[in-house]
């Protein structure tokens, strides 16, 4: 019988690709979206590239009772992925009860879930802005945790701290949490990639409707930084590698591996890349001209971060592979293939 697995936000960018891949590797995937930031289409291109289609839910993990409805309905569960969250960093700067009400409730109830429904393990999708801005990169995981800069960090950094109380309580699951550096790309069949609704609030969305002429220009936030071009640097890795290391995290739990309670992972390339370097890699991979201007700094944003995944290349046995030029070239197909749709 198969491992189940409950992916919430399965709907998501990330969410849609860590399904593929988990169903590939022989899990049988149940997804749990509200659809506030996803399209339910989305599960239909699941399908289209696994053969399966995955068991959804339209509810909202903020919502208790019906979570656990949910997790009565499906039977035996062997762990969760939990993605669902609000993720914009300049978003959250303007709404931030929105963020702390939807990530730490959500959370809490996916918590309380993993231990009343006697779950092996719990992923959690955390992110490097729990680092700030980094005294030095690339970044491991015994650097220290900074203040945030901006709520979206900050929840993520409290999300971490109840997930460490929990599990101190002497729950009976155990726990990995996940920190992504920037993930770009799509699949490469075109079938699922990143679907922002309204203004992009992400780099790469917005560089693709830019060479769209979807948005007017790309505007570039700050030119004025200490790094080797002034625009900020950033860890871009392939959406579908990071999707791998959330089945390599799940397989160390399920199969009884990890060494401790509570697991960190930095999942980046270990390689530093600037806004400036990103538009013209993209239009060295696609031939397609992107229209930017410079504009003032964003509020929220760091000067320069990116990881050091050694931890997750030893110890979990994954390791980014996908070349940038290649994950570019493969956002732009996903763009391409939203205007055949007349989605863009």
């Amino acid at each position: 019988m198969k491992n189940k697995i409950v992916l919430t936000g399965g709907c998501g960018f990330i969410g849609s690709h860590t399904c593929v891949e988990l169903q590939n590797a022989g899990y049988d995937v149940v997804i749990f979206d509200n659809l506030s930031n996803s399209e339910a289409s989305v599960i239909d291109g699941i399908e289209k590239i696994t053969g399966i289609r995955p068991a959804f839910y339209q509810i909202d993990c903020t919502d208790k009772g019906a979570v656990y409805q949910a997790f009565q309905q499906e039977g035996p569960i062997a762990g969760v992925v939990h993605f669902a969250a609000s993720k914009a960093v300049g978003e959250s700067v303007h709404k931030p009860i929105l963020y702390y009400r939807n990530n730490l409730t959500s959370l809490m109830n996916m918590l309380e879930a993993a231990q009343d429904f006697h779950l092996k393990g719990f992923v959690f999708s955390s992110s490097c802005t729990v680092y700030g801005e980094p005294d030095s990169v690339p970044v491991d995981e015994t650097a220290p945790i900074k203040p945030a800069t901006s709520p979206y960090g900050n929840t993520k950094q409290i999300a971490e701290e109840i997930i460490q109380d929990y599990e101190h309580t002497g729950v009976d699951f155990n726990a990995i949490i996940l920190r992504y550096f920037n993930p770009i790309g799509a699949h490469p069949s075109a079938e699922i990639g990143e679907l922002p609704r309204g203004v992009p609030q992400n780099l790469l969305p917005y560089v693709c409707q830019a060479a769209m002429g979807i948005r007017k220009e790309l505007s570039v936030f700050g030119d004025d930084y200490n790094t080797a071009d002034g625009s900020c640097v950033r860890d871009y890795i392939d959406v579908i590698d990071l999707a791998k290391a959330h089945v390599c995290a799940l397989n160390r739990m399920v199969e009884g591996k990890s060494a401790e309670k509570v697991e960190y992972y930095n999942l980046g390339t270990g390689h530093g890349v600037s806004v400036f370097e990103l538009v013209n890699t993209f239009m060295e991979a696609t031939g397609v001209k992107v229209p930017y201007k410079v504009v003032g700094r964003r509020e929220g944003d760091i000067e320069r971060i990116y990881g050091n995944p050694s931890h997750a290349n030893e110890v979990l046995g994954w390791k980014a592979a996908v070349p940038l030029k290649e994950t570019l070239a493969n956002a732009w197909r996903w763009q391409e293939k939203l205007r055949e749709k007349g989605v863009m």
